[in-house]
């Protein structure tokens, strides 16, 4: 299982603003801040599948995402503002009262399939 590092930039996206209205309880709302975008040929180098899930590692915590194919600089990822990137950023705010949420460098691995269960002998 390969891991690379990249540089995440996390930010608000006009889907999460749509979608805001129904809640951020909301099944479409939570799939927005759970997606990953990052570029096709990082994803192939790591050996992710579009629509697979990732484990992403800062410094400040890990989290997991659906991977997809974004138009995304190589090198980089971007994942909009939510419960899972704050698990990632850390608590300084250098008194702006919001963590720094540009340029991480963070570590990507594809989370392998689980594997179906072999069948009990009998």
């Amino acid at each position: 299982m390969e891991r690379r590092r990249f540089i995440m930039n996390a930010g608000r996206t006009t889907k999460q603003g749509q979608q805001i209205c129904a809640g951020k309880d909301n099944a479409e709302y939570q799939a927005t801040v759970g997606t990953m975008s990052m570029h096709p040929e990082d994803m192939k180098a790591v050996g992710i599948l579009s629509g697979s899930t990732v484990r992403v590692r800062s410094e400040s915590g890990e989290t997991t995402f659906k991977c997809v194919e974004g138009k995304i600089p190589q090198g980089m990822i971007f994942v909009p503002y939510g419960p899972a990137t704050c698990r990632l950023m850390g608590q300084m705010s250098d008194g702006t009262g919001m963590p720094t949420s540009k340029g991480w460098e963070v570590e990507v691995e594809p989370i392998p399939s689980e594997l179906p269960a072999e069948p009990i002998a009998s």
